[in-house]
């Protein structure tokens, strides 16, 4: 197993709280040195002030100027380049129908989720290709392939970053930088919060998540050691793992049921 997740420089963003933070914190404990980035400049200090070996920057992943400059501050305090990046910023979004939610929330979804993992990509890849060596961690979610209604840019940008990674996989085969993909169900962080999300909608996950959720250091402790391990896909939970089997053996099933369980959801009440 190579231990890529261990003495790494790496850059980690959307480290300002939950699933970002518990990477962060657990790949310093495997004695790598970690950037700490995200748009909340206090947050990602919070979490960097908590560990050694640990800076915070602030950047918006949405834009490519502050991800290339990311690179460059990062590039500084290592005093190398980077050896792995950790693709985790991201916004909850949900709670209305195609055609019902704003152009606005869509934009703002894909800018982040979406947008804010290529620009991540594009920025840090080219310099690992070149050493034949690295690690990228792209964080996605369950929702790339369940596909639940009500939810549709926050599915469509976790897709996105599901077929991404697979691509980027695929041409990094063979060259010593390894690809994973993050796609969990329920973690008990704060995304729920999200002012995309509609109160309905953000009611019940936090209910569901407060209930069945994950902790986030376990889920970042499974992903480090999957990535190690050079595993493709993190599927970490037993409900997530039953709808990625139950979409790709019954998918016309799956999808009528999907449907008639989306009718039941909170939706936005009349103002």
């Amino acid at each position: 197993m190579t231990k890529r997740t261990h003495g790494a420089h790496a850059v980690v963003t959307g480290a300002g709280s939950g699933i970002g933070r518990a990477i962060a914190a657990e790949l310093v404990r495997r004695g790598s040195r970690v950037v700490c980035a995200d748009i909340d400049l206090e947050a990602a200090e919070e979490t960097a002030k908590t560990l050694e070996n640990a800076v915070a920057i602030a950047c918006d992943v949405s834009e490519v100027d502050e991800v290339a400059d990311l690179a460059n501050q990062a590039r500084s305090w290592f005093g190398r380049e980077p050896d792995l990046v950790v693709n985790n910023a991201g916004i909850g979004a949900g709670g209305k129908l195609v055609g019902e939610s704003p152009l606005s929330d869509w934009q703002r979804t894909l800018g982040v989720n979406l947008w804010g993992v290529i620009h991540g990509c594009h920025t840090f890849v080219p310099a690992m290709r070149a050493a034949k060596a690295g690690g990228v961690i792209n964080v996605a979610s369950a929702a790339g392939f369940t596909a639940a209604p009500r939810m549709a840019a926050y599915n469509v940008s976790k897709a996105g970053v599901v077929s991404l990674s697979e691509t980027l996989a695929a041409e990094l085969s063979g060259t010593g930088v390894a690809v994973t993909v993050l796609c969990p169900t329920f973690v008990r962080t704060n995304i729920f919060g999200g002012e995309l999300i509609e109160d309905g909608a953000r009611g019940l996950a936090q209910r569901v998540s407060d209930v069945v959720g994950f902790s986030p250091e376990r889920v970042a402790k499974t992903t480090l050691d999957a990535h190690d391990r050079g595993r493709l896909y993190v599927v970490p939970q037993p409900d997530a793992q039953l709808l990625w089997h139950a979409k790709r053996f019954v998918p016309v099933p799956y999808t009528r049921i999907a449907g008639l369980l989306g009718r039941f959801l909170p939706a936005e009440k009349e103002k």
